[in-house]
C-alpha cells in the first residue's frame, strides 16, 4: 500500500504522516510500515534537497528536473523495494506536489509533467491525502517556525496557484485524493486519515 501526504508547507503534512505512521505501526509491527518524503528522502538526496530549496535554479525546467532526479532515485533505492516487501508506505509530497507546483506555480504545460512521469514510470499512489489550508495561514504557522523555503517564499499569489492545482487534481481523481480541511484540528484530521486507512486495508 502507498500512501501520500500532500499540500503546501504549514498544512500539518508531517504532523498527520506521524500520527498515521504511529497507528499503523500499532496495527502491523514498526517492519510493516515506511515514512519517507520528498525531495531528499534517499541516501544523498538531501543535496538535492538543499539545492531545491535553499539555492535558486534560473530556469524552470532545471528545477523540474531536479525534482525527477530525486524521486527517481527516491523509487529506485527506498520505495519500491518497499512495496516490493509487502510493506505500507507513507510519503510526505510526491508527484500531485510536483504537478501543482510546477505546472500551476510555474507554469509548465500539465501534460508535458505527466508525460515525463509515464516515461519514468512512477508509481501511482493507493491512496493521497490533500491537507488544504488557505495559504495565508499556512504562510503564519510557517513564520513561527522559522520561515518558508525558496518555494514557499514566492508568496501568496503563487501559493493561491499551487493550490488551485491540488484542487483540480483532486476533482480529476476524487476516488484517490480524498481533500482533508486544514483548519481543523489536528485529531480531527487524523481521525478522517485514519477512517479511511482503515478501509482501504481492510481485507
Amino acid at each position: 500500500m502507498f500512501l501520500t501526504l500532500e499540500g503546501i508547507d504549514g498544512c500539518g503534512k508531517t504532523t498527520q504522516a506521524r500520527i498515521l505512521v504511529g497507528n499503523l505501526a500499532s496495527r502491523f509491527g514498526d517492519d510493516a510500515v515506511l515514512w519517507t518524503k520528498e525531495p531528499g528522502g534517499w541516501t544523498g538526496g538531501e543535496k538535492i534537497r538543499d539545492l531545491l530549496l535553499k539555492h535558486g535554479m534560473q530556469h524552470p525546467l532545471s528545477e523540474l528536473f531536479l525534482f525527477l532526479a530525486d524521486r527517481c532515485e527516491h523509487i529506485r533505492e527506498v520505495v519500491a523495494p518497499a512495496l516490493e516487501a509487502g510493506k505500507i508506505v507513507v510519503c510526505e509530497r510526491y508527484t500531485d506536489s510536483t504537478l501543482a507546483y510546477q505546472s500551476w506555480g510555474r507554469k509548465i504545460p500539465l501534460e508535458k509533467i505527466e508525460e515525463l512521469f509515464r516515461w519514468c514510470a512512477f508509481p501511482v499512489p493507493d491512496q493521497t491525502f490533500w491537507i488544504d489550508l488557505p495559504p495565508g495561514k499556512a504562510y503564519h504557522r510557517v513564520s513561527r517556525r522559522g520561515g518558508p523555503d525558496r518555494m514557499e517564499e514566492k508568496g501568496t499569489p503563487f501559493l493561491e496557484n499551487v493550490r488551485r492545482g491540488f484542487l483540480f487534481l483532486s476533482e480529476r481523481e476524487p476516488e484517490r485524493i480524498t481533500r482533508l480541511d486544514g483548519d481543523n484540528d489536528a485529531d480531527a484530521i487524523a481521525g478522517e486519515i485514519a477512517r479511511r486507512a482503515e478501509v482501504l486495508l481492510s481485507p
